[in-house]
């Protein structure tokens, strides 16, 4: 179930007139910032929702978009659109051959080692709205994280049954693409990303709203290096921490680490 203190995550209300900020553009593709708590598209799962970034997209720059590949509700940064179907496609074969380069940012609980691997296979999740018929198979798929650890800090604060608590800013790059994968994959290693409902440790979040002005999940997407689709060059495209996960890596004196 969805922590309810969590619920007040940042950009959980959009302004109808808030426009989203485009990184890259030309006549072939267009990348974004995605706010966090901004769904991609229509899910049947969130149906009182009524903004998406592909319907804001379109009509901000008056053109249909396709995307080429996801990012969770909850979470933020580089978000890449085909200006066209064929383009979509194009890019989301890169996802899917793992050319693509990705870097993360994310707040964990606990002190990672400074740098290392998370080769955990993942059972196959799907959208609400796929096929789920015989052929369909749910066995796990190879999945593999590789992190490198940033900064540390300890707060003389006691949530769990220790009297402070470890925090720690890693990067991330999945290599494969599973669904939820380094949310996944960091719950496996025991440092559950912070702000996470689902994977993540409901006290530390809670704290994190109550006493750091902090109620979003803090993953986002920093980086997508992929070649263009229509001449091959390679493009890479960044987007800078905003908001609240801005605002808590200078309150934790983290700023210089990403």
């Amino acid at each position: 179930m969805p922590d309810p203190a969590v619920d007040r995550r940042e950009s959980a209300i959009f302004p109808d007139t808030a426009p989203l900020t485009v990184l890259y553009r030309d006549e072939h593709i267009v990348a974004i910032d995605k706010p966090a708590n901004l769904l991609v598209h229509r899910s049947e799962i969130d149906r009182h929702e009524t903004r998406f970034a592909i319907q804001i997209l379109r009509d901000q720059i008056g053109h249909k978009v396709w995307p080429a590949h996801r990012l969770d509700r909850g979470t933020s940064g580089v978000l890449l659109f085909g200006l066209s179907p064929e383009i979509a496609s194009t890019l989301g074969r890169q996802f899917e051959a793992g050319t693509v380069t990705k870097r993360y940012l994310a707040v964990v609980r606990g002190h990672p080692p400074a740098q290392g691997e998370i080769d955990h296979p993942l059972s196959r999740q799907r959208d609400d709205y796929e096929f789920r018929g015989e052929r369909s198979s749910d066995e796990a798929q190879p999945a593999l994280t590789r992190y490198r650890r940033l900064a540390t800090i300890e707060l003389p604060v006691a949530i769990d049954r220790y009297p402070t608590s470890r925090y720690a800013l890693l990067e991330l790059e999945p290599v494969t693409g599973r669904r939820h994968q380094l949310r996944r994959h960091l719950k496996h290693i025991a440092h559950p990303i912070i702000g996470d409902s689902t994977y993540g440790k409901g006290r530390h979040n809670r704290h994190f709203v109550a006493e750091l002005a902090c109620g979003r999940l803090l993953l986002a997407c920093t980086r997508l290096g992929f070649r263009h689709p229509a001449d091959s060059r390679e493009i890479a495209v960044d987007a800078p921490l905003t908001g609240e996960f801005a605002d808590l890596l200078a309150r934790f004196g983290w700023s210089a680490a990403q």
